[in-house]
């Protein structure tokens, strides 16, 4: 069959789509972009927030109409929306023919062809069988030279405001040796930028195999001859300590980058958010990064209306964000999440509030970043090409400091015609913006 496929959400979604298409690819099922085009779609969904699950019932409603007159047969939701509200997912959407569990990707294929063969409104739920496994090999549906190399799956945490561990279920580290296989595989496709990524990179190991293993990964990876770089997202700042530090000093390829989401300074409402960490320790642990690493580039998420929070919170957070120059930063506004604990807490902020507040963090964090961009005209950064910018007539791509798609660009000409993507040039930055930067590549 064409399959259409539609992924939501975050990069660790991606990658589970990327493994999925290859299991069609390798049964011989062929992928087609338009759904118009498609006799089975396939939509990978999100339902972290409000406005994800939202998005993730839209895109399903959207392809529901391709079954209508068109060549469409089939159409599966599968991934986290699926995990959670599998069976509302078939009883309110009709034109839904299977929900898959996001632990039970690996069914894909068997469940289409169980369609094939006349059964109707399919739901695969739990945790399934340890056999049960995505492959290694995929194929890359972001740009050829970065990619995304998932380590772990779940969470333990039990943060109030999540509903990612009743999702995901409980942390599970992947098999150390088979991450690197993965890698070596996805350097051989010409990757040149590796992301490391994980619900959180920091515990890797430690219910595997007793120990926290991300600074060997890290190693290890960098090890390899034909990555230039490595970048490590989602490290919950509890469990950063020495042995991490060290690694991001010791090791060249390491991007000086790190996403450490700290959801709030307040250690009230932190502690009314289940995070194990204070005000204190949060300023300790960027103290020590930056005196270690002085060009550390540090970027966090946010999050403001907390059931409980008090303008003095409020101005607590915006005090930290001053203070610390944390310009690299995602805010998002409190959304409520049934079943999990601050679903049912006390001093729920209106939404007029939350809104208010999320500018107020904007516009704070968009003036640090103008000003600390100023900062940059006049040097020569390493900036990795991610193509070309037909609007602006210009190469665009990232310094260390940025990750792709949710960090700042460096735009730059050059008397080159082509630059293969991938390629690290030295670009002299010439001005800024309050986001992006601009200069020139210098030339031999």
């Amino acid at each position: 069959m064409n399959i259409y496929f539609e992924s939501l959400g975050c990069d660790k979604n991606l990658v589970d789509t990327e493994k999925m298409m290859t299991l069609l690819d390798e049964r011989g099922h062929k992928l087609t972009e338009e759904p118009a085009d498609a006799q089975c779609a396939v939509i990978n969904t999100c339902c972290f927030i409000n406005d994800a699950k939202t998005e993730s019932i839209e895109a399903i409603l959207g392809l529901s109409e391709y079954k209508n007159g068109g060549s469409l047969k089939y159409l599966i939701v599968v991934g986290c929306l699926a995990s959670r509200y599998s069976d509302e997912i078939i009883k309110e959407i009709p034109e839904v023919d299977a929900v898959i569990s996001g632990s039970r990707l690996a069914t894909l294929c068997d469940v289409m062809e169980r369609l094939e063969k006349g059964e109707e409104h399919i739901v695969i739920k739990g945790d399934g069988d340890k056999d049960e496994a995505l492959p290694l090999k995929r194929g890359i549906s972001s740009p050829v030279h970065y990619t995304y190399l998932k380590i772990a799956e779940g969470c333990d945490r039990r943060c109030t405001y999540c509903a990612i561990p009743y999702v995901k279920g409980g942390y599970t580290s992947f098999d150390f040796e088979k991450i690197m296989e993965e890698a070596r595989l996805l350097e051989t496709r010409g990757v040149t930028e590796l992301i490391v990524i994980a619900q959180e990179t920091t515990r890797y190991g430690i219910e595997k195999y007793g120990r926290k293993r991300l600074p060997e990964l890290l190693s290890a990876l960098c090890a390899l001859p034909f990555l230039k770089w490595v970048r490590v997202m989602y490290c919950y700042p509890e469990e950063i300590d020495d042995d991490l530090i060290a690694v991001f000093k010791k090791e060249k390829k390491l991007c000086h980058y790190i996403d450490m989401p700290i959801q709030h300074s307040s250690d009230k409402i932190l502690k009314r958010m289940g995070r194990k960490m204070t005000r204190a320790r949060l300023e300790e642990i960027i103290n020590k990064f930056r005196a270690e690493i002085p060009d550390m580039s540090i970027r966090t998420t946010l999050l403001v209306g907390f059931p409980g929070e008090t303008q003095e919170d409020y101005e607590d957070l915006l005090d930290f964000v001053r203070k610390y120059r944390l310009n690299n930063l995602g805010v998002f506004r409190y959304s409520k999440e049934e079943n999990t604990p601050a679903y049912g807490f006390d001093g729920q902020v209106k939404e007029s509030v939350k809104k208010e507040r999320y500018r107020g963090v904007m516009t704070l964090a968009r003036s640090i970043s103008k000003s600390e961009k100023e900062k940059i005209p006049g040097s020569i950064l390493d900036v990795i090409v991610d193509g070309y910018d037909s609007r602006r007539r210009m190469f665009v791509g990232r310094s260390y400091m940025d990750a792709p798609e949710i960090d700042s660009c460096v735009y730059f000409d050059s008397t080159c015609e082509t630059i293969i993507s991938g390629t690290i040039v030295k670009v002299r930055i010439k001005q800024s913006d309050e986001y992006d930067l601009f200069g020139s590549m210098v030339e031999d």
